[in-house]
């Protein structure tokens, strides 16, 4: 089977201005990423989307394939569904599936990527793997307001069924598990895209990430903790050649 990275990198970002570029590490956080995909030898082909001419040469010159991407496909609120489908329906790419990996993750690793898509394999029949890491926060203890009071997110669950409590009140440790998506990376069949208009389709099977593989930067406070991640050798990022 084939299989192509698509690596997504608008130029714009609000939080963190040019965020794709920033240095890290030493490299430009993109790098990261095309090296980690280049690494893996497991894709026909590497390409980066972007509407921005500046990180398309940056791309093209560490051998990804540039797709320059329409502005309308790279605001703030654009789905992901649209620069997707814009690439396939440009570049004619006869691909089986793909691989979306985000510059945003730079500890994923050419390993990452390689079990990854043995897994994607493995768990056939399925429409699509995405990287999930366990919830920090439990979901069971949130709330929302609803006529100025407090009202809980979850309002019922087996918990009142097997202890008699709500399950803000239970202890977490008998709560259900919840997992929440990373950037690390989505694998899914090209045909979700093409046949129906779908990134990930509906059957979505989880692939765990490790330690720091699914650490997304968003924020200034998350760069300056993936530096001190690198400076203290918990955390390592791809060979940059």
């Amino acid at each position: 089977m084939k299989i192509i990275a698509l690596i997504p990198a608008r130029g714009g970002s609000k939080r963190v201005p040019g965020k794709n570029v920033r240095p890290l590490g030493g490299h430009p956080l993109l790098f990261y990423t095309i090296a980690a995909a280049q690494e893996s030898g497991i894709f026909s082909g590497i390409y980066v989307s972007s509407d921005d001419p500046r990180i398309c040469y940056m791309a093209e010159l560490r051998g990804a394939t540039p797709v320059p991407r329409p502005p309308e496909y790279a605001t703030d609120t654009s789905p992901d569904i649209e620069w997707i489908d814009h690439f396939f329906m440009t570049t004619k790419s006869a691909t089986d599936a793909f691989a979306i990996l985000r510059p945003t993750s730079p500890f994923r690793s050419a390993e990452t990527i390689r079990r990854a898509w043995a897994e994607f394999q493995e768990k056939q029949p399925c429409d699509s793997i995405r990287g999930v890491q366990k919830a920090r926060e439990n979901p069971h203890k949130m709330w929302t307001l609803y006529d100025n009071s407090l009202c809980p997110i979850i309002l019922r669950d087996m918990t009142y069924k097997a202890f008699g409590v709500p399950s803000h009140s239970a202890p977490s440790q008998i709560t259900n598990h919840y997992y929440i998506q990373n950037a690390s990376l989505e694998i899914s069949w090209t045909r979700n895209v093409t046949e129906r208009g779908s990134i990930s389709g509906d059957v979505i099977k989880p692939f765990f990430t490790d330690g720091y593989e699914g650490f997304d930067l968003n924020t200034e406070d998350d760069f300056i903790l993936a530096e001190a991640l690198i400076e203290g050798g918990l955390a390592t990022l791809p060979e940059v050649k």
